[in-house]
């Protein structure tokens, strides 16, 4: 038991450590991108109209952190369609991405897993804002992102320490993330088995999507951080993985509750964005999709 335990921990040092200047380099180009577009960004999107889903599926991959969160307030204001920040949360790539590029997985395969967010969102957002239009639904609040970080004093819009203080930051708190992930993925390989384990989620296809779903319910980069192991870990199937993914929306689903007072509203945008990627996963595992 003992040995198990002192190798699992050598193993995920030594594979967090070579993890660390990929996730420094990618974290800081993400800086850059967002605060060079994230303004812009949401300013087109307040004004798109119909047009949302598209505009919102399109940036909703790029990786940056706080767009989610905008969307939400966007949404809760009235600002945005409930197919537009469908279509954010759904595209919303969040850790997958530094996670990807830090564990050298082919550019090909991960331009086809946001291709296929991407695609996955646009339809969604659209057949949800057809579906509303058709019922007459409509909301009415007044909120904005900026009022959130005000009241909450989060400091998201200072701009002291620069795009190196902050990817700094984030790659520290990914990184104990992901140390603390890999631990927990090697000790229960070295105790359960890989195959035991793999086998125990692939066998049962449909149930491990909606685990999976649950897994990227959880309102934290941590969520993402979680499912992208599991799948290059080869305990994920593509349509497991996609259902999780699509469904982790990062602190998106945070915001939303915090700034639309409507919280029946809030649990059907929930429901609904659950309810899209459990269908999605299931999909993909029938047509026997891959992506690596």
């Amino acid at each position: 038991m003992a040995e198990i335990i002192l190798d699992s921990l050598f193993d995920t040092v030594k594979d967090t450590v070579t993890l660390i200047p990929f996730l420094f380099i990618t974290y800081l180009a993400m800086e850059w991108l967002e605060r060079r577009t994230e303004d812009q960004s949401v300013a087109l999107l307040s004004r798109i109209g119909k047009f949302g889903p598209v505009f919102g599926a399109g940036v909703g991959i790029i990786p940056q952190c706080g767009f989610s969160a905008a969307a939400a307030s966007l949404y809760s204001g009235g600002v945005i369609s409930v197919g537009t920040v469908l279509a954010v949360f759904l595209s919303t790539s969040d850790e997958m991405v530094p996670i990807f590029i830090s564990s050298a997985v082919s550019p090909s395969v991960i331009g086809k897993l946001l291709l296929t967010k991407f695609m996955i969102a646009l339809v969604t957002g659209l057949a949800a804002d057809i579906m509303i239009r058709i019922i007459h639904y409509t909301f009415r609040t007044h909120k904005h992102i900026h009022d959130l970080c005000e009241q909450d004093e989060c400091g998201c819009e200072d701009e002291e320490g620069g795009i190196l203080h902050s990817a700094l930051i984030h790659t520290i708190k990914i990184t104990i993330f992901i140390f603390i992930i890999s631990l927990v993925i090697s000790l229960l390989i070295g105790f359960i088995g890989k195959s035991a384990i793999a086998s125990f989620l692939t066998g049962i296809p449909v149930i491990g999507v909606f685990l999976t779903g649950l897994i990227g319910l959880i309102p934290n980069c941590a969520a993402s951080v979680v499912i992208t192991q599991l799948y290059l870990e080869g305990f994920l199937t593509a349509g497991q993985l996609m259902a999780g993914l699509l469904v982790s929306a990062g602190v998106g689903i945070l915001v939303l509750i915090r700034t639309n007072r409507h919280q029946a509203e809030n649990l059907r945008v929930i429901a609904a964005l659950y309810g899209s990627g459990i269908a999605w996963g299931i999909l993909i595992d029938l047509l026997g999709i891959t992506f690596i």
